[in-house]
């Protein structure tokens, strides 16, 4: 492996659940399901689904925490699992389903302790947080079928985490909320418009159509990053076009069927903001998506401001 990259494991119940958050973002190489915590070498599915092996069903994330911190990987796993439960993860029970976080190094156990007790003095939760805090043990990787489940069978993927408990959980208990008195005077009508009320802004007459500087769009809202001057091109259209977003996980899609029409919905993760449409009328050499957004649901941030307004890390976009 190369010396840049460090590992990073975590056991938060079903592991199929469990790449999808880490998958496709900055500085994250890869993310592999498998087996963690018991002495039984080589262990199978079903062995460690018979809870008799001391196994639970984890992730290895090979990342680079130049681009991508270990702090920003723990933030992430919390907001996937309930750390209160001692008995499995929602639907999927047994000690095979337990959550924990593996440390690697002594770093890595400090930056997870802190982050537990702060979790913990939030008080966010009512009952304690269960999640052990423990060294890595040696890590099995599952068998193919099991590797990126959630690009592999889409639908079943979906149904599961729906059907489980969790995508409800991390929805009630994660997702931010706004308060939409506040929003009305923090956005302009139009941005209100749009974000809120799913509206659509005028074609060519908006801000950022014809915008051509570097730099990344972020959700007007949440501030979190969205799109990149790197994927977006004209689509003739009238609107901010991208190939692609920065980090898939930041965009929800949505089935749309106003004005008679079948359309995807795409809106933004955190702040549930909408966005506009993605089409599959895109540049086929960057994979055919055409992600139609208004620009009064972005907020532009200049190449060489990205570092003071706090998206340094992104800066890699563009090297």
């Amino acid at each position: 492996m190369n010396n840049q990259f460090e590992k990073a494991t975590f056991a938060g119940g079903c592991f199929w659940c469990m790449v999808e958050p880490f998958d496709e973002r900055p500085g994250i190489e890869q993310v592999v399901s498998g087996y963690t915590g018991g002495e039984l070498a080589n262990p199978t599915y079903e062995q460690v689904c018979s809870n008799t092996t001391g196994h639970v069903e984890a992730v290895q994330i090979t990342f680079n925490p130049s681009i991508f911190s270990y702090e920003d990987l723990v933030n992430i796993y919390w907001q996937q699992i309930d750390p209160t439960d001692e008995g499995g993860q929602f639907h999927d029970r047994g000690d095979s389903y337990k959550t924990a976080i593996f440390y690697h190094n002594e770093h890595q156990k400090n930056v997870a302790e802190k982050s537990r007790d702060n979790l913990e003095k939030s008080g966010k939760f009512k009952k304690p947080i269960v999640t052990k805090i423990i060294p890595a043990k040696p890590f099995y990787p599952a068998e193919e079928e099991h590797q990126y489940y959630y690009k592999k069978n889409q639908f079943h993927y979906k149904t599961y985490k729906k059907g489980s408990g969790r995508a409800q959980f991390i929805k009630d208990n994660w997702q931010k909320q706004f308060d939409k008195t506040e929003l009305k005077q923090k956005l302009t009508p139009e941005q209100y418009f749009v974000t809120q009320e799913n509206g659509t802004e005028q074609p060519f007459h908006n801000e950022y159509w014809e915008h051509k500087e570097e730099g990344i769009y972020v959700d007007i809202v949440s501030g979190e990053v969205l799109f990149s001057s790197k994927d977006k091109f004209d689509a003739h259209c009238g609107w901010p076009s991208f190939t692609k977003p920065v980090v898939n996980q930041q965009i929800t899609e949505h089935l749309d069927t106003s004005y008679g029409r079948i359309r995807t919905e795409v809106r933004s993760k955190d702040a549930d903001s909408h966005l506009g449409h993605v089409f599959d009328d895109g540049p086929k050499e960057h994979g055919g998506l055409r992600y139609c957004i208004n620009s009064a649901a972005l907020r532009f941030i200049k190449k060489e401001d990205m570092e003071k307004e706090g998206y340094g890390k992104y800066l890699y976009l563009f090297n």
